[in-house]
């Protein structure tokens, strides 16, 4: 996992406009050490808490758009706040972790520094965000409307029931039925069953298995 730190000249370049001086001040009163990383499939960012040999160490992904990025630091702030406040006594995203993390988003929507959609998203879930914007699919599904386009990826929910698709990292997958909220696919490789998110990006493939 390649990383690198974020100087505070070029952390703006991540952030959205009129959000950098508050985000310092978190990141100066609680001596955090912030890295950028690159694309990293399986979390978009990770917090460690300070021990008596290190500081706070927070990491996003650096390929993320600005309101993905704000929003993430914003989630692994919200870890920081609630170690400060209880420790380790409580769950990592329980109901004091859920309570931080909307009083931050709330700090930031007020300042109206997110679009109308976004803010819109938001406010659905303020006041019980979920353990990651990949769980909460109305924010995800706003969120990918701010990212670059990315070739001829679509989502999940957009290939036909019966047609391969390739994730990322070059697997293979045959659409099946949708249960519940996720679709049922098979990885054509080892026959394995998935369950995907519909709005997984994915590059749809032309045969049919």
């Amino acid at each position: 996992m390649s990383k690198k730190e974020a100087p505070i000249s070029t952390l703006q370049e991540y952030l959205p406009p009129n959000t950098l001086e508050e985000v310092l001040a978190y990141l100066q009163f609680y001596h955090v050490h912030l890295t950028v990383a690159r694309d990293r499939k399986s979390i978009l960012g990770d917090y460690r808490h300070r021990t008596h040999a290190s500081n706070h160490r927070i990491s996003v992904n650096g390929n993320l758009n600005k309101y993905a990025f704000l929003i993430t630091l914003l989630h692994e702030l919200a870890h920081l706040l609630t170690f400060e406040k209880y420790g380790n006594k409580v769950a990592s995203h329980g109901r004091e972790w859920k309570a931080i993390f909307g009083q931050l988003l709330a700090r930031f929507i007020e300042h109206k520094v997110f679009p109308d959609d976004i803010r819109h998203a938001l406010m659905q879930s303020l006041h019980n965000p979920a353990a990651s914007s990949c769980a909460d699919e109305l924010l995800l599904r706003t969120l990918k409307n701010y990212d670059d386009k990315k070739g001829h990826l679509v989502f999940v929910e957009d290939v036909n029931i019966g047609m391969l698709f390739k994730t990322p990292d070059g697997r293979v997958f045959k659409k099946g039925e949708k249960i519940r909220k996720r679709f049922r696919c098979e990885e054509v490789a080892t026959k394995r069953i998935y369950l995907f998110s519909p709005v997984y990006e994915c590059l749809p493939l032309q045969q049919q298995q």
